[in-house]
């Protein structure tokens, strides 16, 4: 009996030491219960922080870091625990930007962006008569380009600390236990419904029998499956094997195009990140073929010489001057940005002092501009994202910004294997002057070609003071996302603001075309009002973002701020 207990007991501790190695502390009762959490929407920390799009993926983030990780580590946590728990923009489906700072100041760019299969043509989404055939690029089989993040996760590990299974085992346990949805999912899952049933050839769990509600469990045996063969497998678990074959089946089963070919071809590539400053502030963006980082710099220099912060905040005079650089840098995007390795993007001129200058010299303030007569600027030379903003105790500052495009992607979740494929397809130009789902208007510099990457509005965006940390910031929001980071920066730099101040006032928009200024329904009434007397088109919408910023204050604690728009959440220590 002795001998009996004694076993027993032996394997009671072998068991429990394997449950420790597997990092298994989510559920009730443990670290992090994914049916009991609150939204946090800020939070000042001593050491590290986390934002980004969903609670349990913040403090999954925050707890790799006290378990000894770093920013890297927390980043590549987060983005498996968002494919998870936010599955309308969280992805295994999609892909991605990666901008960090490491704490010996060397500057990483991860370009994980999705590409065109070999399959893709220019004109595959064109009729008989040349029109544009919108729904192929954004719902369906068709509309998906070769999926980017996990091979963008295996490419930041080499920044990272701890095992990768280590890092894939929360969203592992979450996929396959469940956790409780919110209001705002249950409602996002439900109005998909349809496009879920007609875009999906296998059953799927986003599918519930009755509406979802707020507090039901959502169980996705599926996608476990999934994550269980990257941990074993890495990357090759996924663009290789039996994932890559069910993504193959798929698309045949829906006529797509995506082969194994490429996703066994596709690569994860390093960009150098853009540098520039604003008012004795160091920028430091994404390069092309994100558009986020050059527009950014472009409007922030268009409007350095101005007095902004004596113009006051959103006072119809600092609005205007903003919109007009907005209008300008927006009509360069048609015309000059795409991916870097099919077209040879200007970027050296687009941020050169002379350059936008010379952009902004036909500006009359109190004068609505016209987009019928501004337009790209003569050069001499050839809505559904998420993001996350990590900072940890070492100084490491990583933002990254990732995508299926619209919320829910494609709307097709890839049969066997629980995961929504992306309808990137839709960020190329299908046809020169026709403008895709959020309104951008593109050329050549964007046109589809095999292998080439899509343009993005992605922006992660790091700010330093003094070579010194300062914020991180990043938001989703399509074509709105260049715009917003642009105005959280502005909010910073020019008015002193907060973090939560700077991401949480009201929004306004503008992209060249259409020629109107989106605003926020709480924007300020009396500059509405001014802008209209201007001459300027504005028209009321709904929420633009979803910013998640981090900001070391005066004191050195990381000042971290989510989103309200949202049930984006922060955590740290």
């Amino acid at each position: 009996m002795r001998k009996l207990l004694f076993i027993l007991g032996l394997c009671l501790v072998v068991f429990q030491l394997a449950a420790q190695q597997s990092g298994s502390w989510v559920g009730p009762g443990k670290e992090i219960d994914p049916f009991h959490y609150t939204i946090v929407k800020n939070a000042v920390f001593n050491k590290a922080a986390v934002g980004s799009a969903h609670p349990l993926a913040s403090l999954v983030g925050a707890t790799i870091m006290k378990k000894g990780g770093n920013a890297f580590d927390a980043a590549i946590a987060v983005q498996l625990t968002l494919a998870v728990v936010y599955p309308g923009a969280g992805n295994l489906g999609g892909g991605g930007f990666l901008l960090a700072r490491k704490a010996n100041k060397e500057l990483v760019g991860i370009d994980y962006r999705e590409a065109a299969p070999a399959r893709a043509n220019r004109d595959m989404y064109l009729d008989k008569n040349g029109q544009v055939q919108m729904m192929l690029s954004q719902q369906g089989h068709l509309a998906s380009g070769i999926p980017g993040t996990v091979a963008g996760l295996f490419a930041a590990m080499e920044y990272a600390k701890l095992p990768f299974k280590t890092l894939i085992q929360p969203a592992i346990e979450l996929a396959e236990h469940g956790f409780v949805i919110s209001e705002k999912e249950a409602a996002g899952l439900n109005s998909t419904r349809e496009s879920f049933l007609k875009n999906s050839t296998r059953p799927t769990v986003f599918v519930n029998a009755e509406k979802w509600k707020a507090g039901d469990t959502l169980i996705q045996k599926e996608l476990a499956g999934t994550l269980r063969r990257i941990q074993k497998d890495g990357a090759a678990g996924f663009y290789q094997g039996e994932t890559a074959q069910l993504i193959v089946e798929e698309m045949k089963r829906g006529n797509g195009i995506i082969t194994m070919e490429d996703l066994s071809n596709y690569t994860a590539k390093l960009r150098k990140p853009l540098e520039f400053t604003y008012r004795d502030h160091q920028v430091i963006s994404f390069a092309p073929p994100s558009s986020g980082g050059l527009l950014v710099g472009q409007m922030l220099k268009m409007i350095e010489k101005y007095p902004v912060k004596e113009m006051g905040f959103q006072t119809p005079k600092s609005v205007q001057l903003m919109i007009e650089a907005e209008r300008r840098a927006y009509a360069d995007r048609a015309e000059y940005m795409g991916d870097p390795d099919y077209f040879p993007v200007p970027v050296k001129t687009l941020l050169s002092d002379a350059y936008v200058t010379q952009r902004m010299s036909d500006y009359v303030a109190d004068k609505a501009g016209s987009s019928s007569n501004v337009k790209a600027g003569i050069i001499k030379e050839s809505e559904q994202t998420t993001h996350l903003s990590i900072m940890d105790a070492e100084g490491n500052m990583v933002a990254v910004t990732t995508t299926l495009n619209g919320g829910y992607g494609s709307r097709t979740v890839v049969g066997g294997a629980g995961f929504l494929m992306n309808n990137e397809m839709d960020d190329f130009s299908a046809k020169p002057g026709v403008p895709n789902m959020y309104g951008a208007v593109g050329g050549e510099a964007n046109a589809i070609a095999p292998g080439k990457r899509m343009l993005s509005s992605m922006t992660p965006t790091l700010l330093l003071k003094n070579n010194k940390p300062l914020l991180v910031v990043g938001t989703p929001g399509g074509t709105t996302i260049p715009t917003s980071v642009f105005q959280a920066i502005i909010n910073v730099v020019d008015f002193g603001m907060t973090a939560d101040e700077a991401i949480n006032k009201p929004k306004f928009h503008h992209q060249w075309l259409p020629d109107e200024v989106a605003v926020e329904k709480d924007f300020d009434a009396n500059t509405k009002k001014m802008l209209q007397q201007m001459g300027y088109k504005i028209t009321e919408r709904g929420s633009i973002g979803r910013t998640e910023a981090i900001l070391i204050n005066k004191t050195g604690k990381r000042e971290t701020a989510a989103d309200k728009r949202g049930d984006d959440s922060v955590a740290g220590y």
